[in-house]
């Protein structure tokens, strides 16, 4: 059965692009726009990695991560930041807060796919 993959990005063209990449690895891949939306699609469904972007509407990805650590079934998972953030600052929140990679936009599809397929638990 395949990996399921949360990607959670208010930006339909990043979702695509990285949809179609991680689809064509073999992933399943369930899209949110923002960090709300990645919340009400955390149930249902046993989720193996999430992909955020930082920079979104309604619920940013630092305050989405945050959350996510707090849900019982997704504390131990996975967190790749893909964002345009590249300082440090923002890296160390992200880290604080529970990410496991750091992808600065414009992102190459393979790197996101070998990050993701160094984290995702067999």
């Amino acid at each position: 059965m395949a990996k399921t993959i949360l990607l959670v990005d208010d930006s339909a063209s990043v979702r695509t692009v990285a949809g179609i990449a991680l689809r064509e690895a073999g992933y399943e891949v369930v899209e949110a726009t923002d960090g709300s939306d990645g919340l009400a699609k955390l149930g249902g469904k046993r989720i193996h990695l999430i992909i955020s972007d930082v920079n979104m509407p309604v619920m940013d990805g630092i305050a989405f991560l945050k959350e996510v650590k707090r849900h019982p079934t997704c504390k131990f998972t996975p967190v790749i930041m893909l964002t345009t953030e590249a300082g440090e600052n923002m890296k160390q929140e992200g880290r604080a807060a529970g990410a496991k990679a750091w992808i600065v936009k414009p992102f190459a599809p393979k790197a996101l796919v070998d990050a993701v397929s160094k984290l995702v638990l067999a």
